[in-house]
């Protein structure tokens, strides 16, 4: 190695020679070097590829040094092969308001890109609008027939209904729910102790305040309101018209169709469901309440078992009954059959004088669903005027009159008019409410819990309360209440006679029929003979009147009698 060639060892960024010939310095025993020739200068047009790298790479080298660039390389990579994943796999949704993010590496070199947002595309709900039935259907153009002109009744009576073939009816059953109008969610108030600040209600209400009433017509998306079964952990169980876990589970399981009825105080007889289907047999619950007094009575008068069935009828004992007036306890599940049977989708109630005479499919399907309505409950026969019914109501000492009048008067306060055509084409305020058909459904739930918040606070005369609550939901929503005709309804359920009412009317007077002497037949005389005639007994004839009897002149007075003789 010889002393010239010291200074000539390689470095990363030239020679060392270079270098000190650059800045001045000269190192023992070297000498300057000639200036280099110029560079041979071949003229041709660069590569576009070339121009973009040699002003991309200097750009890039400036921010970050060489070592980094593959990193940075590898990131924009990565970066790409991110970004057609999420293009492929997901599309090219983008909601506006979008912002552009950034990844910087390094602190050096910033990426960016559009985040895109994606919207989940759940199912539309679907919802039962109605049917209409098919030409020719003999129920299509089915009309009332004239009352009959016999002017002697003018009473209720049953008139003719067109149903379809049970086969048919059960066929049309919906598969989806009705269309609740703003309201979906509907929870129900839960408290322990109850206070009372103000006039009516109960423990078992919950005794809500007149703002919790007024805001309760609020209708919105999601409600909590006051309906009955305030205690406890669940309707049934602790609060107030309690029933066995075994009922409420067996309640519980029917989520379809329920027919429900009930006798408190031994008040009514128990009737037996006719002209049932097979089909209903199998698929509808039946099911009738009981009070302890009721329940021994049935036991003791029917074949009432183990098995907790009377026929079709599920006999549910109740225990703790809320009230101490029986047909305000009969009002619990009138109006809050939803939250004793929260799987069912429909049901129909009838008070305990009733008899059913036709199968329940076929009267959902005649009063429900082909009207497209959600609650149908029958207007009554005479009256439609709430102050009418008031009036009527007193008149037969059905209640204290003056809580009718307070609530009458309250009523009016709150805007309640006498019915008049400008309601039309709502056709009456008073309903005949021994039977109501309806689905269960947010809005109809509502309609029928603020309506026993009416019974429950004033009087427990359902007829009187009807209308207020229709008419403020209908206020706020678009819906409303399908009335159909009083004699409709007596064509489906027979109304009987309250049991004290048949224990004191009079025994039926007994009819006997006389049926006439038996004829025996006609025989021919034997013919008369000497021996008959001789064994015949000599009758005395009576002596004839004329000849050979002598006559008695009547004479004057003063008169004389000659002697003919």
């Amino acid at each position: 190695m010889t002393g010239g060639s010291l200074g000539l060892r390689s470095a990363s960024y030239g020679s060392l020679q270079h270098q000190n010939l650059q800045n001045g310095l000269l190192l023992p025993g070297q000498f300057p070097l000639p200036p280099p020739p110029p560079p041979l200068f071949v003229p041709r047009k660069p590569a576009k590829m070339l121009k973009e790298k040699d002003r991309l790479f200097p750009w890039i080298c400036k921010f970050a040094g060489r070592k980094k660039v593959g990193m940075l390389f590898l990131c924009v990579v990565s970066a790409a092969v991110f970004g057609w994943v999420l293009y492929v796999g997901k599309g090219e949704d983008a909601s506006e308001g979008d912002h552009a993010s950034s990844i910087r590496i390094n602190n050096q070199t910033a990426l960016s890109y559009e985040p895109s947002t994606y919207q989940v595309q759940h199912p539309s709900p679907v919802y039962f609008s109605g049917y209409v039935l098919p030409p020719g259907n003999p129920c299509e153009n089915f009309a009332l027939p004239p009352p009959p002109a016999d002017k002697k009744r003018t009473g209720p009576r049953p008139c003719p209904v067109c149903y379809l073939p049970v086969k048919e009816a059960i066929a049309l059953m919906p598969k989806a729910p009705s269309y609740s109008p703003v309201l979906h969610n509907l929870t129900y108030v839960y408290e322990e102790h109850s206070l009372k600040t103000e006039f009516g209600g109960s423990e078992f209400g919950g005794y809500p305040s007149l703002k919790q009433r007024n805001d309760s017509f609020d209708i919105r998306e999601s409600m909590t309101v006051h309906c009955g079964f305030v205690k406890g952990t669940k309707p049934g169980r602790g609060t107030g018209f309690d029933i066995d876990d075994a009922d409420l589970l067996d309640m519980e399981q029917c989520n379809g169709i329920v027919v429900a009825s009930a006798i408190f105080g031994n008040f009514d007889l128990l009737r037996e469901p006719k002209n049932i289907s097979e089909a209903a047999k199998k698929k509808v619950c039946f099911y009738m309440f009981l009070d302890e007094e009721t329940e021994a009575y049935v036991r003791n008068t029917s074949n009432l078992d183990g098995s907790k069935k009377v026929g079709l009828w599920r006999i549910v004992l109740v225990r703790s009954l809320p009230y101490a007036d029986p047909r305000r306890n009969g009002k619990v599940p009138k109006l809050l059959l939803h939250r004793l049977f929260p799987n069912a989708r429909y049901s129909i109630w009838m008070d305990g004088k009733l008899e059913l005479v036709m199968d329940p499919y076929q009267i959902l399907e005649r009063f429900l669903w082909r009207k497209n309505a959600s609650f149908a409950i029958s207007r009554h026969y005479r009256r439609f005027d709430v102050f009418v019914e008031a009036e009527a109501n007193k008149a037969a000492a059905k209640y204290d009159n003056s809580s009718i009048d307070f609530q009458i008067d309250f009523y009016r306060r709150e805007g309640l008019t006498p019915y008049s055509e400008a309601k039309l084409p709502i056709i009456s305020d008073v309903p005949e409410g021994c039977v109501i058909i309806r689905e269960h459904m947010p809005i109809s739930n509502l309609f029928t819990c603020l309506w026993f918040n009416e019974v429950d606070r004033f009087t427990s005369r359902d007829q009187l309360s009807f209308s207020i609550v229709r008419d403020k939901i209908m206020a706020k929503v678009n819906w409303s209440v399908s009335m159909f005709l009083d004699c409709e309804r007596r064509n489906f359920v027979v109304q009987g006679y309250h049991r004290d009412v048949l224990e004191h009317m009079a025994p039926p007077i007994a009819i006997f029929q006389h049926h006439p002497p038996q004829l025996l037949p006609l025989t021919h005389p034997p013919p008369l003979t000497e021996t008959l005639l001789e064994k015949a007994p000599n009758r005395r004839l009576p002596p004839r009147r004329g000849k050979g009897r002598r006559r008695h002149r009547k004479v004057a007075a003063g008169g004389t009698v000659s002697n003919l003789s």
